[in-house]
């Protein structure tokens, strides 16, 4: 289902997700498998969906290295010589050369086997700090055989088998422009030598990423608050050291960058990874310049990342149909009346009116949006507002009927008279019971970020440092106040995206005026101090000019006696049920409409 979704008017060439070459090279479970005896038959069933869309299928090997989980391959890390990676926390053991040759053998029969399935291409991955990398890494590379005393070697060897075992294939060579690990990252020199080797062998492109896998996870996963000025800066380096074609990869969801690259110079082909999950249809769109009708990726790893290192299946917090069926037409429409329009009220409208129900969404505020238009304000969160402006103007073309600025009461629902009431209203701020707080200057975190009262400073105290908390904190101390976030027991940041959390701890860590408290719970306030508790320590702090709450929040109250007696059908959806995150109410939105 997820390929048909994607090579449907999707690109030229579907690359695969990697594919092991041997089960000792895996990442992650449910990693795709190319070494079983039935591999053939199985990823056949893909290459059909992608070729019955005129699309071309290629298959990406790789064996981790010292990436490689234990949890999926029953076994610990291998890789060139001992090695640490500070991503898995797992320390590799050296390679011998009897495993080097199996992983070798299992290049050659991972291309034979993609020949079998009738894939047109291979990609062969030897950037990103993966096991090619690490043999070609003088820094990481510390043997005395042949393997140490020719680093190129290793990637010789595994091209020469890639051909034996699929000759009439062509092949294309994945690199890090720059793997930004001045430690432990390999050498520009070393990847001028791989790009002379990939020409040598006869690659038809160079496919560039970012990023090391072990030592800068941000920007091998190109993160969204990351820069655009090295990927760049990567790109021009690679295009001055090899003639081949150059694929450029990483955040290229936004039409302007995409077709900027191409015209400057940079690159001949664009892959788009994340932003087709966001949107499949978005090369369609940019053809008909509807470019402000696309569902932009935000780069945020949150529903897509963090799932898959989960074990769960791949998802987005934009798209809630990816990977699982179209909803159909139903025979039995209805009239459908969502209260709230934030992320489950807008999936809710949007999935509602694919089924062919009648729809009016009804907000209270001025905007749609909900948290998600508060979201994009945070530190480092700029390119999710795209995705906001995306899914806003998918519902008001989608036919439904917006209401902004009222309330969902019994004379409005009256007037509708719906079949279907599904309640989206969403989740307001915890306030915690602390003894002082009413004589304190206070803001909710939705105050913060909808601008509606100022901060006072010098002094500031956020109470909850938990994502939202953290990312007011570090917005705080950017802007020069002083800052103390509290955090009562669970670890700091919790419930964030790993990779995003990593990064505003590195950031909050490097700023001088930005106090975390962790295993701290507030007390009490007084005139002249707080009263607080610290891994069961009573101390006191000076007193704050504003204290913002990021202590959690609630769910809005439910519709009333009076509304409920109007309906037949009541769904409470999303955050209004239990507050969680964005994935889930944007997924409850499109499960509600399935039932209906």
């Amino acid at each position: 289902m997820f390929y048909r979704q994607i090579a449907s008017n999707g690109p030229g060439i579907i690359i695969l997700e990697p594919a092991a070459v041997t089960l000792n090279g895996r990442e992650h479970p449910k990693q795709l498998c190319v070494h079983l005896p039935n591999s053939a038959n199985e990823l056949k069933k893909i290459v059909d969906v992608i070729h019955s869309a005129n699309r071309l299928a290629c298959l990406h090997l790789n064996h981790a290295g010292a990436a490689a989980n234990p949890l999926a391959t029953k076994s610990p890390p291998k890789a060139p010589s001992m090695l640490f990676c500070a991503t898995s926390g797992q320390e590799a053991k050296p390679l011998s050369e009897e495993e080097i040759e199996q992983i070798l053998n299992g290049y050659r029969t991972a291309a034979h086997t993609a020949a079998l399935a009738g894939f047109d291409v291979l990609e062969i991955q030897a950037g990103h700090g993966y096991l090619i990398s690490q043999f070609l890494n003088e820094k990481i590379n510390t043997r005395s055989d042949a393997y140490g005393k020719d680093r190129l070697l290793f990637a010789k060897k595994a091209l020469s088998a890639v051909k034996e075992g699929a000759p009439e294939l062509p092949f294309i060579v994945r690199v890090s422009g720059n793997e930004m690990a001045p430690e432990f990252g390999l050498r520009q020199e070393n990847l001028a030598e791989l790009l002379n080797l990939a020409k040598e062998y006869g690659a038809k492109a160079i496919h560039v990423g970012m990023g090391n896998v072990c030592f800068s996870p941000p920007w091998y996963f190109h993160h969204g608050s990351l820069p655009e000025k090295p990927q760049y800066d990567a790109l021009e380096w690679v295009r001055n050291h090899t003639t081949l074609p150059i694929i450029a990869a990483g955040r290229m969801g936004r039409k302007q960058k995409a077709y900027g690259i191409v015209s400057e110079g940079l690159a001949d082909l664009i892959a788009l990874g994340r932003p087709l999950i966001a949107d499949p249809h978005i090369l369609q769109k940019w053809q008909k310049g509807d470019d402000t009708k696309v569902i932009s990726c935000g780069y945020c790893l949150q529903g897509c990342l963090h799932r898959v290192k989960n074990g769960e299946m791949l998802g987005c917090n934009l798209n809630p149909e990816i990977g699982l069926p179209s909803l159909s037409l139903t025979d039995q429409p209805k009239n459908v009346l969502i209260a709230g329009a934030g992320p489950a009220g807008i999936s809710a409208a949007l999935s509602m009116r694919k089924r062919g129900h009648r729809v009016t969404i009804v907000e209270q505020r001025t905007h749609m949006g909900g948290q998600f238009a508060l979201a994009w304000k945070a530190p480092g969160k700029e390119t999710l507002k795209a995705g906001l402006d995306g899914l806003e103007q998918a519902v008001e073309e989608s036919g439904a009927t917006i209401y902004l600025n009222i309330k969902v009461d019994p004379v409005l629902v009256r007037q509708l008279k719906p079949d279907v009431l599904i309640w989206a209203t969403g989740a307001v701020q915890n306030i915690p019971d602390i003894p002082g707080l009413k004589e304190q200057y206070v803001l909710t975190s939705f105050e913060y970020f909808e601008g509606e009262k100022k901060v006072i400073g010098p002094r500031i105290l956020v109470i909850g440092a938990g994502r939202t908390g953290l990312e007011i904190a570090e917005k705080l101390g950017n802007e020069g106040y002083e800052v103390v976030a509290t955090k009562r027991s669970d670890p700091l940041g919790s419930m964030m995206e790993a990779i995003t959390r990593t990064l505003i701890l590195t950031k909050i860590k490097q700023n001088s005026k930005i106090n975390l408290m962790p295993h701290t719970t507030v007390k009490a306030f007084f005139p002249d101090h707080v009263e607080i508790e610290q891994e069961g320590e009573k101390k006191s702090l000076k007193p704050f000019q504003t204290v913002i709450l990021c202590s959690g929040t609630v769910s809005a109250d439910g519709p009333n006696e009076a509304i409920k007696s109007l309906v037949p059908s009541i769904e409470i959806i999303g955050d209004a049920t239990e507050p969680k995150d964005i994935f889930a109410a944007v997924h409850a939105g499109y499960a509600l409409a399935e039932r209906y």
